[in-house]
């Protein structure tokens, strides 16, 4: 059974305070149409500009994730984007009236409860995996920093974070599926050390930050005016600390809070490649900037794929390189069994040729006489027969020469073929050909769909 896109049932209003700027803004999530993904929209700057979260628009990562697009920001988006593709939602339109995110507790549990709240709703449209099927891995050795994908049947992730501390010592988190981000890490706040939080204050640089929305780590003592002065700053009573430990009244959630937090903002900042993963991920002592490089180098897979998936940009109409007449002097097909009417282009790695489809084959008469659809099995052959072509191209007596089988790979149908299409094949040649053999990646096209693809090995023989 196929995944169907999401989005809101109803919008959601939520107000609170920026962490870092200190704005109070109030955000609306509406629902979104399908193949929308999710978008922000800055109603308070006149155009009301929209910013695509997309990895493509990330400007800065030093304190959390920032978009620009259009002339306009939005920060701190790690979050809100968590929870939306924590509850596996696939559309949204995000209002907001300033230029930060409300920074709320400091998770994404209330972004989490009020989407809930509001309901999810299925839409009609199938939702776009991007699948991890070769290991993608980006290092930063200066900081000992790895995040390594490798397949898997839906997203999984670990992070490992080790900060040097004797208070906050190695952690490790995991989530074994998304079916686990409402209960198992949606909760789990964001933290900081105590000297980050003096260098914060004493740099205007955490105006919406306190106790209540992070976890204070204090893993040096500090002097006790500069304690006191924290404490009114941030409007907290006085104490004293005469040890190490967390400054926070409320306990940890998890005794692995912050590695969780971190397997949050991974989550937050994958959303950015524009799709959902289905993968494993391992993260090592990774941050917003390692996520983003490495959302970056997902983004380029998705983008290149994409291209390779796209129709021929072709004219059908155009003279043929090779017509109906110069195609038999090659293939030694006939009637009822010849599926390639002309070769539309060639060189020497590539070929593109056509397949017009009548309700005069004969193959219809048996399927399916109430509802004709082209055989997969033929759809193969007839992409083979265009491959075929781009093989005995490469002998200088193709006359003398056949094309045969030797395996079929990773062949796939999207969509059926009838009377009345087009189908345009496009094959490569995935290595050269070496020893007579021909290894090729082939696509069928009818219009801008992909309806069929799959991987072809063949061996040129003399006859």
């Amino acid at each position: 059974m196929k995944d169907l896109q999401k989005t809101l049932s109803k919008s959601v209003k939520i107000n609170g305070i920026g962490l870092h700027t200190g704005h109070v803004v109030e955000i609306n999530i509406l629902p979104a149409p399908e193949n929308h993904g999710y978008r922000f929209q800055r109603i308070d700057i006149e155009g009301q500009p929209i910013i695509n979260a997309l990895v493509d628009n990330v400007v800065d990562t030093s304190r959390g994730t920032t978009l620009e697009e259009n002339g306009a920001r939005v920060y701190t988006v790690e979050h809100i984007l968590a929870a939306l593709y924590g509850l596996e939602i696939d559309n949204a339109l995000i209002e907001i009236n300033g230029p930060e995110l409300p920074i709320l507790d400091g998770s994404s549990k209330i972004y989490v409860d009020s989407i809930l709240n509001a309901g999810i709703t299925e839409q009609t449209a199938e939702k776009k995996y991007f699948e991890i099927k070769n290991n993608v891995v980006y290092k930063d050795d200066k900081n000992d920093i790895e995040i390594i994908a490798i397949p898997d049947s839906k997203l999984n992730l670990s992070v490992i974070i080790d900060y040097k501390s004797n208070v906050l010592l190695a952690q490790n988190a995991s989530m074994q599926g998304l079916d686990h981000f409402k209960d198992e890490i949606s909760g789990c706040r964001t933290f900081v050390f105590l000297h980050e939080l003096e260098y914060l204050v004493n740099n205007n640089l955490i105006k919406g930050g306190g106790l209540e929305n992070a976890i204070v780590i204090v893993d040096k003592l500090l002097p006790q005016d500069e304690l006191d002065r924290l404490a009114d700053l941030f409007k907290k009573p006085r104490v004293k600390l005469d040890a190490p430990g967390i400054l926070n009244d409320k306990p940890l959630t998890f005794h692995n809070e912050p590695a969780r937090h971190k397997l949050l903002d991974l989550v937050g900042d994958l959303s950015l490649v524009g799709m959902p993963i289905k993968g494993r991920i391992i993260a090592r002592k990774s941050g917003h900037l390692s996520n983003v490089e490495f959302a970056k180098k997902i983004r380029a897979i998705i983008k290149k794929e994409k291209l390779r998936n796209s129709a021929p940009d072709i004219d059908l109409n155009a003279t043929p390189v090779m017509d109906i007449a110069k195609i038999k002097s090659l293939l030694p097909h006939r009637f009822p069994f010849l599926f390639v009417d002309k070769i539309l282009f060639m060189d020497d790695k590539s070929v593109i040729g056509i397949k017009n489809i009548t309700v005069n084959e004969n193959f219809f008469n048996g399927h399916f006489p109430a509802e004709p659809v082209m055989p997969g099995v033929l759809q193969i052959e007839a992409m083979a027969q265009v491959g075929g072509i781009l093989v005995l191209s490469s002998v200088s007596d193709p006359q003398n020469y056949s094309t045969y089988f030797l395996k079929i790979d990773n062949v796939r149908f999207k969509r059926k073929v009838v009377p009345g299409d087009t189908i345009v094949f496009k094959l490569e040649l995935i290595v050269p050909i070496r020893r007579g053999i021909a290894s090729m990646r082939g696509q069928a096209f009818v219009g801008e769909n992909l309806v069929m693809e799959g991987e072809l090995m063949a061996q040129i023989a003399k006859n």
